[in-house]
């Protein structure tokens, strides 16, 4: 399946919710093939209750969900066949936790999507645990990546697939596959 000139990487989708992180990160594993990881599932219980109760999250809250997303990407990191993590890393200081001690190499994907579309997002999704009330929170919340992170910064397209194809044609850009030895 890798044969798209990309070399492996280990990659984080991020962005607030609803911005189609887990779209786009599952259509990343299907094409690529590398292991993907729901960064929402890596959560505590009590961030969950307390996001389905419509609480925004603190940092304090956050940190134990970003120390088990950033275990999964070293475990990534090591094994030197690439991995995707969907995870919001709202903040410049959660990306630095996310890329510490080892995991420097990583690449954030930062989905940037107009705030009445990710409303809409939100209202119509079904089987989630955060609630359309909570946006307010995140977007407030938000750092985009600068440039010295080196992001690489996709726009809403028109269908999930077209945010795929613009994705790895960017990756094997900037990511081609390493020949010879």
């Amino acid at each position: 399946m890798q044969d798209q000139g990309i070399r492996p990487l280990v990659l984080v989708i991020m962005g607030v919710s609803g911005c189609g992180k887990t779209t786009l990160a599952e259509g990343l594993h299907n094409v690529l093939g590398w292991p993907y990881q729901e960064g929402d599932l890596l959560h505590p219980a009590a961030n969950v209750e307390k996001m389905a109760a419509g609480i925004p999250l603190t940092d304090a809250d956050r940190l134990p969900w970003l120390e088990q997303c950033h275990k999964w990407l070293l475990g990534r990191v090591a094994s030197g066949q690439g991995g995707i993590l969907t995870c919001s890393a709202l903040k410049r200081s959660y990306r630095d936790l996310l890329r510490a001690d080892g995991a420097a190499d990583i690449v954030f994907i930062y989905l940037e999507i107009p705030e009445d579309t990710l409303y809409d997002r939100l209202r119509r999704r079904r089987g989630h645990y955060m609630p359309p009330s909570l946006l307010p929170s995140q977007l407030a919340t938000l750092e985009p990546p600068t440039a010295d992170e080196h992001p690489i910064v996709v726009h809403l397209e028109e269908t999930p697939a077209a945010l795929i194809a613009e994705t790895l044609g960017i990756l094997a850009q900037k990511f081609p596959e390493r020949k010879g030895g």
